[in-house]
């Protein structure tokens, strides 16, 4: 079920509880609570974040907390453009979200790593066949965990044509350190919506991971994909003859997440070079430079 080295009874247990729990059942409803508009109760809500976890909103477009209609409102705030400025240089990669990274890398004979001694498959990922993801073997990836406390849209770190959306259903493990290193494949199990974008470079993969307790994963173009969560089985929506061409600026805002989760950035061999000063735990933020493109 999970592996037990090198990970602490503490972070043991807690990944046993999240097998045990209900886990689309909660996250259904963490979507409803996050919505309520009640102002006693949506104040004490927001106001109990923004200070439990250090919340600058003198970062938001909107500052005042009361002015927001509902938690998830104050979560998925905008911010000031200003405050995360795009690296000018065009072939910059640029990153699409704030988070912390928690894998960086190549893919290796259709694998991605998770964590120390753990992988898992491109395949599995993206729910594709092997020939479908073959275009991604040998190509390079990143994964960056958003913790509750980040900015939670999700931006295009090229400009780029949405060509194919797929939602592959799944688990709702948490997606933080400890999880990663216990569940086996967790990115590949999870919930989540995969989208595909053609850009002057290459193919470009984003995956949006779903998690415990994230009642929401919405697109700019197709809006909120989940909730529902159980009984959906697999679905594709093909855009490559959409009128006119869904395209999105480097930088546009494509998504967004309700609480914390984590985006997977894929694409082919040799279309970027990582920044080689980036790791592993190293926290990074919407609009910098996370390689520079061939």
């Amino acid at each position: 079920m999970f592996q037990s080295s090198h990970s602490s009874l503490g972070e043991r247990l807690f990944v046993a509880l999240q097998h045990l729990l209900p886990q689309h059942q909660l996250s259904l409803l963490m979507h409803r609570l996050a919505r309520v508009r009640w102002k006693p109760l949506k104040s004490l809500l927001i106001n109990n974040f923004a200070r439990i976890y250090h919340i600058d909103m003198s970062l938001a477009v909107e500052p005042n907390l009361a002015a927001y209609s509902h938690f998830n409102a104050f979560f998925t705030r905008a911010l000031r453009s200003e405050v995360r400025p795009l690296d000018a240089d065009l072939r910059a990669m640029l990153c699409p979200v704030d988070g912390v990274i928690s894998q960086i890398g190549q893919i290796n004979a259709g694998r991605l790593i998770q964590a120390k001694g753990q992988n898992y498959a491109v395949t599995e990922l993206l729910g594709l066949t092997a020939a479908q993801a073959a275009a991604f073997e040998g190509g390079s990836f990143i994964t960056i965990y958003l913790s509750p406390r980040d900015y939670h849209r999700i931006h295009m770190p090229l400009t780029g044509t949405l060509t194919a959306m797929t939602y592959v259903p799944g688990r709702l493990f948490s997606v933080n350190h400890s999880t990663a290193k216990l569940v086996s494949g967790l990115f590949a199990r999870n919930e989540r919506v995969v989208c595909h974008f053609d850009t002057a470079t290459a193919e470009l993969a984003l995956v949006l991971v779903g998690a415990i307790f994230v009642g929401g994963i919405e697109t700019v173009w197709a809006g909120e994909i989940t909730p529902p969560h159980s009984g959906r089985v697999l679905q594709r929506w093909n855009y490559q003859t959409a009128t006119p061409p869904l395209m999105l600026e480097r930088g546009a805002e494509m998504g967004r997440f309700n609480l914390g989760s984590t985006v997977v950035m894929l694409l082919p061999p040799n279309a970027v070079m990582w920044n080689s000063a980036l790791a592993a735990g190293d926290s990074v933020r919407l609009g910098q430079r996370l390689g520079t493109l061939n």
